[in-house]
C-alpha cells in the first residue's frame, strides 16, 4: 500500500556517494515509492532528471518522471570525494527541514542519506556522536534505540557509539530495560509483529560461563530478564553472542538485543551487508537510513551501490502504510 504522503529524504554529505545513490534509486523505484530529496540541484550528477516542488504532495504527481527536489541551496558547488566545512550548516538544515515536514504531516517519513561527521564538526561544531543522537534531540525525546534490519536479521545495540571499554559501565540495568522496552514498542507498532520474540544477547564470552568470564549475567541481567519476562515480554537468553545467529537460531526470535555496537553490526553486515537498513525506534515518526557511510572515496565514479538506500526507503514506505 503506498502511503498518502510522501518520503522526504534529506541529502547527507553532497561529496559522498549520497547524491548518486539518490537519483539510481528514484531511477529504480519511482513512482511505486514516492519521495522527495531535500537539497541543492546542482550536488546532483550531471545529467540528472529532477523536478523542483514548492511542497512535498507535488512529489507524488511528478515522482513517476523525474526527481522531486526540494530546492535547498548550499554555500558553493561540492567536488565528489571532497567534503567541505562550507556545506555542514546546508546538510543539518536538510536534517531539520526533513524532520519538521513530518512532524508537520507533510511526509510520511524521514530517510537520511549519510553524514560526514568530520565536516559537520568543522563546520558547524555538530556536537552530536551521530545521526541518531541528533534526531532525538530535534524531537526531544531523551531516548532512542538504533536497529539494523533485514529480511534476513534484526539487531539493537544497546550502547552504541561508545568505546569498548566503557560499555560494561554505561550499559545500566535501567538503559537496557528501556532499550527492551522501545524495541519491543517499535516492533509492535512500525512492523506490525503483536507479539514481538526478544533473544538478548549476553556481555561476556559465552555469556559469561556462570561467572567464569563475567558476573555481569549472573549480578543483573538474568533478573532484569526474570522480571520483564513476568510482565508478559518474550524474551529468551542472556545468550552467548557467537551461537546467536546462525540460521537455525534467527528463526527463533524476530530481534537480537546486542551490549555492544560490533556484536550487533558484525552480524547482520556479514549476513546482509547491501539490504541493511537503519531504523531509529523511539522517535514520535518513521526514520530509516541506509546502513553504510557517505563512501567519498568511490563518490562520484558511478560505482555505489544503491540497495541500502532503496530499501531504507521501501522499509520507510512499509512502516508508513502500517502508522
Amino acid at each position: 500500500m503506498t502511503p498518502a504522503r510522501p518520503i522526504a529524504l534529506s541529502c547527507g554529505e553532497p561529496a559522498g556517494i549520497g547524491p548518486e545513490i539518490t537519483v539510481r534509486s528514484w531511477d529504480v523505484l519511482r513512482g511505486d515509492c514516492p519521495f522527495f530529496w531535500i537539497g541543492d540541484p546542482d550536488h546532483l550528477p550531471p545529467g540528472t532528471t529532477f523536478s523542483q516542488i514548492s511542497s512535498p504532495d507535488e512529489a507524488l504527481e511528478v515522482c513517476a518522471t523525474a526527481l522531486p527536489v526540494l530546492v535547498m541551496p548550499f554555500e558553493g558547488p561540492s567536488t565528489p570525494g571532497h567534503p567541505q566545512a562550507q556545506h555542514a550548516s546546508g546538510v543539518i538544515r536538510s536534517i531539520e527541514m526533513g524532520v519538521k515536514l513530518v512532524q508537520d504531516g507533510q511526509a510520511s517519513a524521514l530517510c537520511t542519506a549519510p553524514i560526514h561527521k568530520k565536516a559537520l564538526i568543522d563546520g558547524a561544531d555538530f556536537s552530536y556522536p551521530g545521526h541518531t543522537e541528533f534526531l532525538a534531540a530535534l524531537a526531544g525525546v531523551d531516548r532512542v534505540v538504533m536497529m539494523l534490519a533485514s529480511e534476513k536479521l534484526r539487531v539493537v545495540p544497546a550502547t552504541i557509539h561508545i568505546p569498548l571499554s566503557q560499555v560494561a559501565v554505561q550499559l545500566t540495568p535501567a538503559l537496557l530495560r528501556e532499550t527492551l522496552q522501545i524495541t519491543v514498542q517499535g516492533l509492535r507498532a512500525q512492523f506490525g509483529i503483536s507479539h514481538p520474540r526478544i533473544a538478548v544477547a549476553g556481555l561476556n564470552p559465552h555469556a559469561g560461563e556462570g561467572g567464569a568470564m563475567g558476573e555481569e549475567e549472573l549480578t543483573w541481567i538474568n533478573g532484569l530478564l526474570a522480571d520483564l519476562q513476568c510482565n508478559s515480554f518474550d524474551l529468551t537468553g542472556p545468550h552467548p553472542a557467537d551461537t546467536l545467529f546462525h540460521a537455525a537460531a534467527r528463526q527463533c526470535y524476530d530481534a537480537a538485543i546486542c551490549m555492544y555496537h560490533d556484536q550487533a553490526l558484525i552480524p547482520i553486515k556479514t549476513l546482509d551487508f547491501d539490504r541493511g537498513v537503519n531504523v531509529t525506534l523511539g522517535l514520535p515518526f518513521i526514520r530509516t537510513s541506509p546502513d553504510h557511510g557517505t563512501a567519498c572515496d568511490i563518490a562520484g565514479q558511478n560505482l555505489a551501490n544503491p540497495t541500502s538506500l532503496i530499501e531504507a526507503l521501501k522499509m520507510a514506505q512499509r512502516m508508513a502504510a502500517r502508522s
